[in-house]
């Protein structure tokens, strides 16, 4: 086994056989296309607020980014603007969109469509609705009608249109789809060149009901983009919280989290209550696994209170001084300045900014010039008590929304974690105030997500989770109905209902609902929406039976079931994709005694060999053996086999005395549905082909006239870049005199022609304007170019062309000594061969002499009979560094590259600055570069046989200093020896004194 922590890896590249094998299937493969989940893998997630448009992409590489605008803004204005174009005849007129789109209020406050949103799914009933009027009233120039056809929703007419196209009204829908198509156009330039973003996750608030949930996706729909899934703002912003954080484990005892989002947007005002806990379940195999639980408890809402009811104060504290000014008092009434559009959107765009500084400061100011009439100049001065004096009604409203919420969760305030705050308007001081006094103190206040991002952060993230292509933590968020669901049906003559949601039901599970009815029916289901004087109820969907009486007529025929024991049964469910309800199936079943099925069962299975299977009976293998179970475990001792047969002996038995009757079975025929919304219809498929079709026609438009303004812009600078050429000294000399009279009167006409008839111009005529300028301009600033440039490329080329003459000898030189040398050595080892040797016999002394010494590894072989000649085939001839090839190639380069420039240039001097050259610039890098590609090559040879010449030097000085050093050896040994001897002879000597001498 290999050891712990290191892994042998296999190269496929290592080995030739499989490397031929697999790279060819490796590469087919690649070439297929990716799959669509890889391709289209991107998420969006959108949250469509009153005053604000937000998105948020996720794509692989780009995790969880906020979409920016073309303004590298982080969010977009919800409004869409009409502007007319300079063409008179135009079809369409030039949109706008976000703070350009405000930008025109006050020009053209007809055409400037905001705050959409409160208008979606609305009736329009002649113009009467709280909702309604309130808009009308804040933006009295636009034109508020019945939208067309059947649906009877409220459409906005717009006069800057052509004949055919202004005969039909928008729908909100339709305009709300232009601004959801351009966050698309926006996301698919972050998602990178070539993406085509399309599935989304979008918000909506709690209180929306069937009709405005619909028609909101509808608006997503006709903006080309696939709504994945609907997914309400508190909910939105509690992902959002859970994203980076754990919280208590439910299935360890622990307690888990509660915590209110409040939402005070620009529109509305919304409470949810949230349960956050953790849960261990079962994963893959035996393992366990924790997860996050986000569940909608309650909710509640005030649908006017916002930032614009603020804004709407201020705009009227505005509206009630200005009508006490000199000049328009006693004779302008408050509803004079109250409907004259242009006053109105000036004044609603300074209130915005005035409660924006309030928050920060305590006093503002704003001043307005010809305000309402050319001569009236009005300032307007606002302190922060002033503004709270003006807001008492709506502090009064704040807390109401998380008291309701809470007793619609069942929850007191002390179960609350905390608060948490989101958006815009929250920054509103006395708004934080009056939640500290609801709440008892600061303390369960929270502002620890984005107030403006929260709520787009969590869309996208339940996108990435929904969508294959991507893990993320896991967090099951669970949505709430929002309203009552009621289920009404005929039943005896009579119309019953039976309420099976509440306005905290869960979203997703399924509800099993049993009527008595045998015989086709249709049934529908009900919203209980309440209004300021009772509850409403709203149609949502239609359902009607297809086969009912004949499956009931089935069960009575076939297994004769009596009336009184069928059953009828249908699963209803919220949808998890819009919360809204569905049915998901239906059946019609009685239970059938064994008798009357059983009998003719069995026959047919006995006849076929299919019956049940006998006792003994033992599967086969496949070798027609019993197979026998293999056990694994140590077998126990053989004294244990009879307590094991009496032990298999009491469990057979046991089997026997539980054999029990057959119990009745249930025959279940599943019932065929067709379901159908109510309410406000959908668009006919002709309605529908007709708002696509001028949708497209508009985007058509769009491009067009951005072709346009290209081409315009294009030319007038062109216009002025040749107007500076003709006082350039330089590209004047390159023109004829005819020339320059032609150039000097088109930049002149072209000049006048744009600012005149050019205004209606087509995109073709302006390009045909700029190719005939550029026809002059274009070959003459070529001609200008070349003759800067000329001069030093060709010193360039002359000057490569005298080094490679250079190389060129020295290889010439370098060949001739190698074929020299290989010359004589050729004929040293030919007259060599050719001399008679005779051998004579080798004397003893020489034999003596000569077995120390070392064969001669050249010497030539001799016999001692006569002589022979033999001839050796002579070895092939072995260049140093260059072949003939490499001098071949070089010299033809060079030879091609100096006469074509001796002739060039010959030509060149006969010309005039104003005729075409008889060469380029990019011709003599062609040369250039074929003449260094070539001396690369003979460089590199250089190299290497210079660095193959020192690597041998190298070599034999080593060796040289190798025979150096064993020859001192030698020399020291003797010497050595010597001294030996004298040393051993000393020794060796007789002892003895001078006394025994004497």
């Amino acid at each position: 086994m290999a050891p712990g922590g290191r892994r042998r890896t296999i190269s496929l590249v290592s080995s030739p056989i499989l490397s031929f094998v697999l790279l060819p299937f490796l590469l087919f493969f690649l070439s297929f296309p990716a799959p669509t989940a890889a391709a289209g893998s991107a998420v969006l997630g959108i949250d469509v607020g009153t005053e604000y448009l937000k998105a948020a992409l996720v794509k692989p590489g780009i995790p969880l980014e906020i979409v920016l605008t073309k303004d590298s803004k982080r969010k977009e204005s919800a409004a869409v603007a009409f502007k007319p174009t300079r063409q008179s005849d135009a079809l369409f007129p030039e949109r706008f969109y976000g703070g350009d789109a405000l930008a025109l209020s006050a020009r053209y406050p007809d055409d400037v469509y905001v705050n959409l949103k409160w208008l979606l799914g609305l009736p329009f009933n002649d113009g009467k609705g709280e909702l309604i009027e309130a808009y009308h009233e804040r933006y009295p120039a636009l034109r508020l009608e019945s939208a067309p056809g059947e649906r009877g929703t409220v459409g906005l007419r717009s006069n800057r249109l052509g004949e055919e196209e202004k005969k039909d009204a928008f729908l909100i829908e339709e305009l709300l789809a232009m601004q959801l198509k351009q966050i698309k156009a926006n996301a698919d330039t972050l998602a990178g060149k070539g993406s085509d973003v399309r599935d989304v996750v979008v918000t909506y608030p709690s209180f929306y009901t069937a009709d405005e949930k619909r028609s909101l996706h509808l608006a997503v729909e006709l903006a080309g983009l696939n709504v994945d899934a609907f997914i309400s703002d508190g909910l939105a912003v509690g992902l959002n919280y859970a994203m980076t954080r754990t919280f208590p484990s439910v299935s360890d005892g622990q307690k888990p989290e509660y915590h209110v989002v409040y939402d005070m947007g620009a529109g509305s005002t919304t409470a949810t209550v949230l349960r956050f806990q953790s849960r261990s379940v079962k994963d893959v195999g035996k393992f366990n696994k924790t997860i996050q639980e986000v569940q909608v408890l309650g909710s509640s809402w005030d649908k006017t209170l916002g930032g614009d009811s603020l804004n709407d104060l201020l705009v009227g504290d505005m509206a009630a001084q200005l009508v006490e000014e000199k000049k328009l008092k006693d004779r302008v009434t408050l509803t004079d300045v109250r409907g004259h559009g242009k006053t109105m959107a000036r004044l609603w765009k300074d209130a915005e900014k005035a409660r924006q500084v309030l928050s920060a400061n305590t006093e503002t100011s704003a001043s307005f010039e010809s305000l309402f009439e050319e001569d009236v100049n009005f300032k307007y001065r606002l302190s922060r008590s002033k503004f709270e004096e003006l807001a008492a009604q709506h502090i009064a409203r704040v807390g109401k929304p998380l008291e309701q919420a809470l007793e619609v969760a069942g929850l007191q305030l002390n179960d609350i974690d905390s608060v948490i705050l989101h958006g815009g308007a929250i920054r509103t001081p006395f708004v934080q105030k009056e939640l500290e006094k609801v709440c008892g103190g600061s303390e369960k206040l929270r502002t620890n997500v984005n107030a403006d991002e929260a709520a787009v952060f969590g869309a996208a993230f339940k996108g990435a989770g929904l969508s294959p292509s991507f893990r993320v933590k896991e967090i099951r968020a669970g949505d709430a109905s929002g309203y009552p669901i009621v289920l009404k049906w005929p039943s005896e003559s009579k119309e019953r209902q039976q309420k099976l949601f509440i306005p905290t039901s869960q979203v997703g599970p399924e509800k099993q609902v049993t009527v008595k009815n045998l015989e086709d029916f249709e049934f529908s289901f009900y919203q209980e929406v309440p209004t300021a004087e009772d509850m409403v109820e709203l149609p949502v969907l239609g359902v009607k039976t297809l086969n009912l009486t004949a499956s009931v007529n089935q069960l009575k025929e076939n297994f004769g079931c009596s009336a009184a024991n069928i059953t009828t049964k249908f699963s209803v469910r919220l949808n998890p994709r819009d919360g809204l309800p569905e049915v998901s199936g239906g059946s019609v079943s009685c239970e059938v005694e064994p008798s009357m099925l059983g009998s003719v069962v069995e026959d047919v299975k006995g006849f076929f060999g299919l019956g049940s299977k006998k006792d003994g009976q033992v599967p086969l293998g496949e070798d027609g053996e019993p197979i026998e179970p293999v056990t694994l475990e140590p077998e126990e001792p053989q004294a244990s086999t009879a307590t094991s047969a009496d032990e298999a002996t009491s469990t057979e038995s046991a089997k026997e005395s539980k054999k029990v009757p057959s119990q009745p079975r249930l025959e279940t025929i599943p019932i065929s549905l067709t379901s159908s919304p109510l309410g406000i219809p959908n668009p006919s498929p002709a309605e529908l082909a007709r708002i696509q079709g001028r949708l497209a026609a508009f985007d058509a438009s769009d491009r067009d006239r951005l072709l346009r303004e290209e081409a315009l812009n294009e030319l007038e600078s062109f216009i002025y870049r040749s107007r500076d050429l003709t006082e350039d000294e330089a590209f004047v000399k390159v023109l004829t005199p005819e020339q320059l009279a032609t150039l000097t009167e088109g930049v002149s006409s072209t000049s006048d022609w744009i600012y005149e008839d050019g205004a209606d111009a087509k995109t073709s005529e302006l390009k045909e304007k700029l190719e005939s300028l550029k026809d002059i301009v274009e070959p003459a600033l070529k001609r200008k170019q070349e003759a800067e440039a000329r001069p030093a490329r060709v010193q360039l080329l002359q000057d490569t062309l005298k080094s490679a003459q250079m190389v060129i000898n020295l290889m010439e030189q370098q060949l001739q000594q190698d074929e020299e040398l290989y010359s004589s050595s050729l004929a040293a080892s030919t007259s060599e061969t050719e001399q008679p040797e005779t051998a004579s016999p080798a004397s003893p002394s020489e034999s003596a002499d000569g077995d120390d010494l070392d064969s001669d590894a050249y010497a030539t072989a001799t016999s001692e009979t006569s002589s022979t000649t033999t001839t050796a085939e002579p070895a092939p001839l072995k260049y140093t560094v260059f072949k003939p090839s490499d001098l071949t190639s070089f010299s033809e380069a060079y030879e091609s590259a100096s006469s074509w420039l001796q002739d060039r240039l010959a030509l060149q001097e006969k010309l005039a600055e104003t005729d075409e050259p008889s060469f380029t610039v990019a011709e003599i890098d062609t040369h250039l570069k074929r003449l260094e590609r070539i001396s690369n090559r003979i460089y590199e040879k250089m190299g290497a046989a210079a660095r193959r010449q020192a690597s041998e030097k190298a070599k034999k000085n080593s060796k040289k200093d190798k025979d150096d050093a064993e020859k001192t050896k030698e020399k020291e040994e003797p010497v050595k020896e010597t001294e030996t001897k004298e040393e051993t002879k000393e020794e060796e000597k007789p002892t003895y004194n001078k006394k025994d001498e004497l």
